[in-house]
């Protein structure tokens, strides 16, 4: 085909990056060949009148396709897989003397070689792995043709024309934005990377358009609901957009691998001017807190209209988004929680707690961190760029910890790869490894420079990885994908195959490990509700024949899920004095007035116990998170729950503390029920309720969900949820 541009480019290159989807150049709709005789006119030839797409939600081209539930009015197809088109000419077709085909136009810059232009030819009969149009039905001046895209066909927003030969050259249909074409990844076909073959796992991550996402602490696992909203009006092109705004090259959009990779960097907006923007610091003052937001349309829509970042997410706000970008496009996802998940600063698979001679926890040494949970994602696709048997689930994750070629993103790890210790394959498997896999040193930093390592916990981190069950909103162990049972053989030599690659550093301390003590440390925190008084049990057990006195300290800090502290708000020491063969309680009571003036959003403590025997001068620590229960929105509903019938959602939240708040949101959100609103109340008093009431017309049926959060000055996370099952609407 003809060049239009007639810019020149120096260096290697004769055509410009061709890396925006939007962007575009029409085709020529008269392409002459030399000259053209005196008298000659376009219209003696076969002209087309109209196109067809069959492109309403009930035509089978939507349904054959599983896109039916995309709200928007274009054709949208997945690749792999016959769709049909009719084309009405201006007389009947004749295929002994008439030559026409069909071609599809992504960019600016369309060219064969790249996949950014495709002529599709009319053949006998249509090829698996081809384009190729097949006609079906000839019946007057109509054809209808079967197409068929290649499984690797690049994933976008095609313009589709339709291209008539003349003795003289080529005819053709004016750029008409009715006819564009959007092909995405086809998980229901056989030869497409990201092909699943079990049906109810392509139902849950690809057309399920609501999830569950787990958080909390590992003893204390709390859930709630997220709107993916990958079918909603807009949400496809906001998709696309972000794709364009990483100037990612149209060539590359049909391999998951590079989609999935460019997706991880472009959702936080750390380097590149991504959708959202993290904070952890707990000051929102210019924009929606993490906690807030219900769902990723919102967010995504936000993006596309006013091309900034977003403020503000956290790790499972940047996992949500990422998880509807992933679905939206066709790629199998799920989002993933890891509890208790390690950052390891220096990428030495062990997290070092530099602890001072009286056992408190020295904070300017002690720079990894482990998070309560961190969110991350996994895509299914094939990994022909790795060794057979590391296909199938990929850690994709898009919380911007630490810099991967330059940018911050991370993945698609295999997590195959993961759990057999092959950290040497591409991308990121020793970050992700670390994650799930390290070893927590207690270390004591003495005055003279030396360190000790008192004591190693080897099945701290990682200790119970999840993702929400098929068919429910329960939760699914897949802890043993991601590593062997502790104590196995196979985890042993999973290990050690981690180091062989090179993913641990020799231990950077001083002195060995020291031998067992004699006295066993635990304790347990009791159930805490926001606002309420609670007790801290620490037991103390001797296992030996001899006498110890132990000094004992507690620590209690408010701190980020990240592990963070911000604020020590309990401070206690104690001497124990311990029998022979005995053990002891010893009880802390934790006030209410203590934790509440410094509470952060996720409503979440730490306890740190350390313990010396004077005898032996032996140290143990011990540290657990305890999340406060926090109260619920509760939403109620009244009205016919019928497609297209009026409803009365209401939204309603006591304040159960014993202040004011202040500034507090109300969020709502609903797929397929109801767009995303919000409302704002002044303050709410001590045990004062606020209502809400929103009117809606549902216009998807089936079972749905309605979710809503609250946020404050002062207090955040409080989430409520309804299940609905919305009827069709009688047919007449």
């Amino acid at each position: 085909m003809s060049e239009t541009s007639t810019a020149t480019f120096g260096g290697r290159r004769a055509v410009p990056p061709n890396n925006s989807n939007a962007e575009e150049d029409d085709l020529p709709t008269v392409e002459l060949q030399g000259l053209t005789p005196r008298g000659f006119n376009p219209e003696d030839y076969l002209n087309v009148t109209s196109v067809h797409l069959f492109k309403e939600r009930w035509d089978s081209n939507k349904i054959d396709h599983h896109t039916d539930k995309y709200d928007n009015s274009n054709l949208i197809v997945r690749r792999g897989q016959s769709f049909y088109v009719q084309i009405d000419f201006n007389r009947p077709y004749d295929p002994r003397k008439d030559l026409f085909r069909v071609e599809y136009v992504i960019g600016r810059y369309p060219q064969e070689n790249k996949g950014t232009y495709i002529p599709v030819p009319v053949v006998p009969e249509l090829q698996s792995g081809k384009w190729g149009a097949k006609v079906v039905m000839r019946e007057d001046r109509s054809v209808r043709l079967s197409i068929q895209s290649s499984p690797e066909c690049i994933v976008g927003k095609f313009r589709m024309y339709v291209a008539v030969w003349t003795p003289y050259g080529i005819l053709r249909t004016r750029r008409n934005p009715e006819t564009d074409t959007y092909i995405l990844f086809n998980p229901w076909c056989e030869e497409d990377a990201v092909y699943l073959d079990n049906e109810k796992e392509r139902e849950e991550y690809v057309l399920n358009d609501i999830g569950v996402i787990f958080y909390g602490d590992v003893n204390d696992t709390k859930s709630r609901s997220w709107s993916y909203g990958q079918f909603e009006d807009g949400i496809l092109d906001a998709c696309l957009y972000v794709m364009d705004r990483a100037q990612m090259d149209l060539s590359g959009r049909g391999n998951p691998i590079k989609v999935s990779r460019v997706g991880s960097a472009m959702i936080n907006a750390k380097d590149d001017e991504g959708v959202l923007v993290g904070s952890w610091d707990n000051i929102y003052a210019y924009g929606v807190p993490p906690s807030a937001w219900t769902g990723s349309v919102d967010i995504l829509s936000e993006y596309k209209s006013s091309a900034n970042p977003v403020r503000y997410g956290q790790c499972w706000v940047f996992a949500g988004v990422f998880n509807t970008f992933l679905r939206c496009l066709g790629i199998p996802a799920r989002v993933v929680t890891n509890y208790f998940s390690a950052h390891d600063n220096d990428a030495n698979l062990q997290l070092d707690i530099f602890l001072e001679e009286n056992g408190k926890v020295n904070s300017k040494l002690t720079k990894d961190s482990v998070w309560n949970y961190h969110c991350w994602n996994e895509a299914w696709m094939t990994r022909p760029d790795l060794p057979v048997g590391f296909g199938g689930w990929q850690v994709v994750d898009s919380t911007p910890q630490e810099n991967s070629d330059g940018m911050y993103r991370c993945g698609p790890a295999s997590v195959q790869a993961i759990k057999h210790g092959h950290v040497c394959f591409q991308f990121d498997a020793p970050f992700v490894f670390a994650e799930v896999n390290s070893d927590l040193v207690y270390i004591t930093a003495k005055k003279d420079g030396t360190h000790v390592v008192e004591t190693v916990d080897a099945t701290h981190i990682g200790k119970l990885i999840v993702t929400k069950e098929i068919e429910g909103d329960g939760m699914k162990d897949i802890t043993d994908t991601y590593k062997f049972q502790e104590g196995q053989e196979e985890e042993r030599l999973a290990l050690e195959t981690a180091l062989m690659y090179g993913a641990k550093k020799p231990l950077n301390t001083e002195g060995v490990v020291k031998s067992r003590s004699d006295v066993d440390m635990d304790f347990e925190v009791e159930n805490a509700v926001l606002g309420k008084d609670f007790k801290l049990t620490i037991t103390f057990q001797n296992n030996s024949p001899n006498r110890y006195t132990i000094s004992a300290y507690l620590s209690g800090n408010i701190v980020f899920y990240t592990g963070v502290s911000k604020e020590e708000f309990k401070k206690e020491t104690f001497t124990v004095t311990l029998q022979p063969l005995s053990f002891k309680k010893e009880e802390v009571p934790i006030l209410a007035g203590e934790y509440m003036g410094q509470l952060l959003e996720q409503a979440s403590l730490h306890f740190f116990v350390t313990a010396r025997i004077n005898e032996t001068k032996d140290v143990l620590a011990k540290q657990k998170t305890t999340v406060l229960t926090i109260p619920t929105v509760v939403i109620k509903v009244r009205g016919a729950k019928v497609v297209g019938s009026e409803m009365v959602v209401t939204v309603e939240f006591t304040n159960p503390l014993k202040e004011t708040l202040q500034n507090v949101w109300l969020y709502l959100d609903g797929p397929g029920i109801l767009r995303p609103r919000r409302r704002m109340f002044r303050e709410i008093r001590p045990n004062t309720t606020v209502q809400w009431e929103e009117v809606c017309r549902p216009w998807v049926s089936g079972p749905r969900k309605l979710i809503a959060s609250m946020t404050s000055d002062t207090l955040r996370h409080v989430y409520g949820e309804l299940d609905l099952h919305i009827q069709r609407r009688p047919s007449v």
